[in-house]
């Protein structure tokens, strides 16, 4: 089968590796329908590379359609639509029982001293093949996947993967008061869900993204969205009668803009060899704190930060001077998927799209185009917010002209107006 796998530091090619197989009862093998280029995947193509393996494949965000099912799944059948989310987990151990599914104990990665596996995301998390292929082994298929109607496009089920149940666990962690106001920095896939769940549950939301294309697909979904500068801070507390926000989802991570020091670390670790890098992520490895750090500057005294934004270093400098004087509450994690599925379904399922689940992809290309996709999703060029790849089609079977992309400008209002639902 044909997979996306990394080669290197910002190299990922399509290669030709064995297709899948059931290896345990509980497996199932899906043919992958669609499949999305997620935010944290930039991690793996820019700062992870020292736990990242050539040839490995990657992906996390797929749905399809089951082909073949082990001898103890019994919940799926071939011939279900179903979307799998990035972590792996059993449904049955102490933590997945109290809905902490990233923290699985059956498939935590002990020998990394981390939780749950993930699809297709480095040594950290299990090594496990991942979802951007035509085909995807499902370990613990007796629990994860998630079965949903042959009904609607894709798009209207695939972002349960991941971003969108991210993006409501954010909210939630965020512990906004009733009527309160929440601040989203970064409008990338996840910030865009993060500030529209903000919104639909009764929130004053404020974005915050330094791309123009980002702030228009917010504010056409009724986001207040502002630029981002070094005044950030004072913007949103003269917009909260001089307080700040109740609280703020840092939707941005490691890699933030404006963080020249940390910046260069991470280009120090990915040029040593691997073993030497992997060890100075874990001990010496510093992220880029600028969004974190505008955040514990805005947030009111007594507010909460949610960190959706993926963190990896293991030497964060904190101000807990400020931490403590503010009494800010920090709250952050891997997401619990499953946890929020009953919350999430009636809302995706709904047909006037309360969360606009069919207004975020930018742009639809075959799976052979995702090389390139990465490079401009990096980039932030041609309006790009998000990526769905389809290995069922080819090149030349995207709009007439081989290997054209099918693209959603960000600025063109609902795919209901050009006939996308």
């Amino acid at each position: 089968m044909k997979a996306l796998t990394w080669q290197g530091k910002r190299h990922v090619t399509i290669e030709n590796v064995p297709d899948p197989a059931i290896q345990a009862p509980t497996d199932a093998i899906i043919k992958i329908t669609s499949t999305a280029i997620c935010g944290s995947d930039l991690h793996l193509y820019e700062v992870l590379g020292p736990f990242m393996d050539k040839d490995d494949v990657i992906g996390h965000e797929p749905m399809g359609i089951v082909q073949e099912v082990g001898s103890g799944v019994t919940n799926l059948s071939p011939g279900d639509r179903v979307v799998i989310p990035f972590t792996i987990s059993c449904g049955h151990c102490w933590m997945c029982e109290r809905g902490l599914q990233s923290q699985c104990e059956t498939n935590q990665v002990r020998d990394q001293g981390s939780g749950t596996t993930l699809f297709g995301y480095s040594r950290l998390y299990g090594s496990v093949p991942g979802g951007q292929a035509e085909y995807l082994r499902v370990p613990n298929a007796d629990y994860g996947p998630i079965k949903v109607p042959h009904t609607g496009q894709d798009e209207q089920w695939l972002y349960l993967s991941d971003i969108l149940p991210t993006a409501w666990q954010a909210v939630q962690y965020a512990h906004v008061p009733e009527g309160g106001t929440l601040a989203v920095l970064g409008l990338g896939p996840v910030g865009q869900f993060t500030a529209r769940i903000g919104k639909h549950l009764g929130y004053r939301v404020i974005a915050v993204d330094p791309v123009t294309e980002r702030r228009g697909m917010a504010e056409r979904h009724g986001i207040e969205a502002i630029d981002q500068d070094e005044h950030v801070g004072d913007r949103l507390r003269l917009a909260t009668d001089g307080r700040g926000p109740d609280a703020v989802v840092d939707a941005v991570g490691m890699e933030a803009h404006g963080s020249p020091v940390a910046g260069f670390a991470h280009q120090a670790v990915g040029m040593l060899p691997d073993a030497i890098g992997r060890l100075a992520m874990k001990t010496a490895g510093a992220d880029r704190l600028n969004a974190l750090q505008t955040a514990i500057d805005a947030v009111r005294r007594g507010g909460t930060i949610s960190l959706s934004g993926v963190y990896g270093g293991m030497a964060d400098p904190m101000p807990m001077l400020t931490l403590f004087d503010k009494q800010i509450a920090l709250t952050m994690g891997q997401c619990n998927v499953k946890h929020w599925i009953d919350d999430l379904m009636p809302l995706v399922d709904d047909p006037s799209d309360p969360l606009g689940v069919l207004d975020l992809a930018t742009h639809q290309v075959p799976l052979d185009r995702a090389p390139e996709m990465y490079e401009t999703f990096q980039k932030k060029e041609d309006g790009c917010i998000k990526v769905v790849l389809k290995p069922e089609l080819s090149t030349n079977a995207t709009g007439g002209t081989e290997g054209e992309t099918t693209r959603f400008p960000a600025d063109a209002g609902s795919h209901e107006a050009d006939g996308g639902r």
